[in-house]
């Protein structure tokens, strides 16, 4: 290993994800949703939602129907009563991350009753059901309840491998098969995690002048505790 005082500086510039739909990698883990956001507008109702667990994919979904259907992104928890009508201005919205307790439950009934008044849509991304628990409001409940929801299951090896892939070349950092494989067993099932993973690697390799070889990377990770494996 170089000495610290030969480690190459690397400049902290922030790395821009592309939410793109050319972006998005299918798997069975996520056929569902995607073939969902892209039946749109012709959906069932005029609302739906994508449910599955941190790193499953929901925001980059949310982000590729927004861009077919010219909505606005919202997080639950910012919607307020006063401005929903703004919010749906271009006729779809996506209300992000829904969360028992974490939402004006008078601010999402105005935007039902606003949504279906003026033919519009909205698509809800959570980590919780919609039908069980989310509201109190019995009127709100019982509409949540008849959203159509699509469920995002833990990405799968295929999946976690070919973002790995994808993430390190959108870096322009040449990896092989090795250490893919390596990587897989020893990190958490998620896509966020695969993206900090491949940052913080990319960020050690520049630093050190090496390449991101399977035995770089296993020597940095033993040195690196806080890394999620």
């Amino acid at each position: 290993m170089p000495s610290q005082a030969a480690r190459q500086l690397p400049l902290d510039l922030p790395h821009v994800v592309s939410f793109h739909r050319e972006d998005f990698l299918e798997s069975r883990a996520n056929e569902a949703a995607l073939a969902m956001v892209e039946r749109w507008p012709d959906w069932p109702s005029y609302a739906a939602a994508i449910v599955g667990p941190h790193g499953s994919g929901k925001s980059h979904l949310a982000s590729i129907w927004a861009e077919r259907a010219g909505a606005r992104i919202i997080p639950a928890r910012l919607l307020v009563r006063e401005d929903v009508p703004r919010a749906l201005t271009t006729g779809a919205l996506v209300v992000e991350n829904l969360m028992p307790g974490d939402f004006d439950e008078h601010a999402l009934f105005h935007l039902f009753n606003l949504v279906k008044e003026d033919s519009a849509s909205i698509l809800f991304t959570s980590a919780y059901p919609l039908e069980s628990g989310m509201a109190g409001l019995p009127d709100l409940a019982s509409r949540l309840r008849l959203v159509p929801s699509a469920k995002l299951d833990a990405p799968d090896d295929a999946l976690i491998a070919a973002v790995l892939v994808k993430l390190f070349a959108d870096r322009q950092v040449a990896v092989d098969q090795d250490l893919i494989a390596y990587l897989l067993p020893r990190m958490e099932r998620s896509l966020g995690s695969a993206r900090e993973l491949v940052a913080k690697i990319d960020v050690a390799a520049l630093a050190a002048g090496r390449p991101a070889t399977r035995a770089f990377v296993s020597a940095f990770l033993r040195e690196n505790t806080t890394i999620p494996l």
